[in-house]
């Protein structure tokens, strides 16, 4: 136990054990994020085709992506379900209870039979598999990012807070790497099986997920919230009655990070392949570069934060994002390959400045006793929006004739609106925690 006492009975606990806890919730966050880019990628190349079979691509297209959106629509009861356990009974358990969810169902899905074998229960089910999906992924990131930050030491919140969000992309990676290696396969074998393994790969990643969350220490802070009786009785309620104004912004400057994200990458993938003829690969090694960029990003984020802030870090990227959303969706829309790759690298990259700096913020916006919760609820309220992005973009494409012209001002909305929020988040901020790491001293 490397926790232990600092000065007037501050608990500490030294910065290997902060690492380790970092790297923790590195690991849940990978296989959370590789689990939900799995069926968004699936939605674009398989569900459309295989679960919600129609007479229509656009209408099936449409169907596939409303399941997709489902998950986020379910993502605030699991933030309001777990946001209160994990301030009631402990950061870790929770996090052991999430990461078990969103492995099994993915798994789950993988086996699942599709429309062509069982009819109109194909759909159903694999929209409840969704659903039970999105009620984990709501209460495991906040976990996770409250769990890093409060392990911590304060000046080096940035770095360690942004090592939950290394998870996405290399979800990203894994998923997306995972449907390009079995996309080549014969189209037969691919609807047949093929495009099964990914989600059944889900159950190995999780043995090693819960094996590492097993290994980590419960946050010193919330320990000490216990001890002296401070925990919130009805933690989702107070913040809903007196937080209310740190959530809507919370979530505001959590929205490009998600949102946007998906814009680039889900639906791109699905607006390229269906409207501009390019092929699936082509979408899918653009989706890896800009994977693998912003694994940099992320890293150059948080010191970003430690150095700046995290508001005006947020600021920035919500402005780079707004300023490059037309030449990028121009050279998408040449559909030449290295076009296509620089368009979705440089968006991707610009929209991660402000999700690698989103859990040094949110966890600044709420008080120790009501973190989890709040943590929870703001990202997962944005994550309802986001969810329905691909699906609003698509409706917006059909809109305007096919050009991407609608879908590109939502992505240059959307960043506007994380950056009005940024500017806002400095005057919500709750002010430092009193529990610090070995060799730190509190404010």
């Amino acid at each position: 136990m490397s926790e232990r006492s600092g000065p007037a009975g501050v608990a500490t606990v030294t910065d290997a054990e902060a690492r380790k806890v970092a790297f923790g919730a590195f690991v849940g966050t990978a296989l959370e994020w590789y689990d939900f880019f799995l069926y968004g990628t699936a939605a674009s190349l398989v569900f459309n085709r295989l679960f919600f079979a129609t007479g229509d691509p656009l209408v099936a297209t449409l169907a596939a992506f409303a399941s997709f959106a489902v998950g986020f629509a379910a993502r605030p009861l699991g933030a309001v379900i777990f946001g209160h356990l994990g301030d009631r009974i402990g950061r870790k358990r929770c996090l052991i209870i999430t990461v078990t969810l969103i492995g099994a169902v993915t798994a789950l899905i993988g086996l699942l039979p599709d429309y062509f074998a069982i009819g109109v229960a194909a759909p159903i089910l694999l929209t409840l598999l969704r659903l039970l999906q999105g009620v984990a992924v709501g209460g495991e990131w906040g976990g996770a990012v409250t769990l890093a930050v409060e392990h911590a030491p304060p000046e080096r919140r940035g770095r360690y807070a942004a090592m939950p969000q290394i998870g996405s992309p290399i979800g990203t990676l894994l998923s997306s790497g995972a449907f390009l290696a079995v996309s080549t396969l014969p189209p037969e074998a691919f609807d047949s099986w093929g495009w099964r393994l990914p989600f059944l790969a889900a159950f190995p990643l999780l043995g090693v997920a819960l094996w590492l969350r097993r290994r980590l220490e419960e946050s010193p802070l919330f320990a000490q919230l216990l001890e002296e009786d401070e925990r919130a009785s009805s933690p989702v309620r107070q913040v809903l009655a007196t937080a209310w104004p740190q959530l809507l912004v919370g979530a505001g400057t959590a929205l490009l990070g998600v949102g946007g994200f998906y814009l680039i990458t889900t639906f791109v993938i699905s607006y390229g392949t269906s409207t501009l003829g390019m092929p699936r690969w082509l979408l899918l090694t653009a989706t890896l570069v800009a994977a693998a960029v912003e694994i940099l990003v992320l890293i150059l984020g948080g010191r970003l934060a430690e150095r700046y802030g995290p508001a005006r870090v947020t600021v920035a990227g919500a402005a780079g994002s707004a300023l490059v959303a037309f030449p990028a969706f121009w050279m998408i829309d040449t559909t030449a390959a290295l076009a296509v790759v620089t368009g979705v690298t440089v968006v991707t990259a610009l929209l991660s400045v402000p999700y690698a700096v989103s859990g040094a913020l949110l966890t600044e916006l709420f008080p120790p006793h009501l973190r989890y919760s709040g943590v929870a609820l703001s990202a997962n309220i944005a994550g309802v929006a986001s969810g329905f992005v691909p699906l609003a973009a698509t409706a917006l494409l059909a809109l305007g004739g096919g050009s991407s012209v609608l879908p590109t001002l939502l992505l240059v909305g959307i960043s506007l609106v994380t950056g009005g929020c940024g500017l806002a988040a400095p005057r919500l901020f709750a002010g430092r925690d009193r529990v610090t790491t070995a060799g730190a001293t509190t404010a």
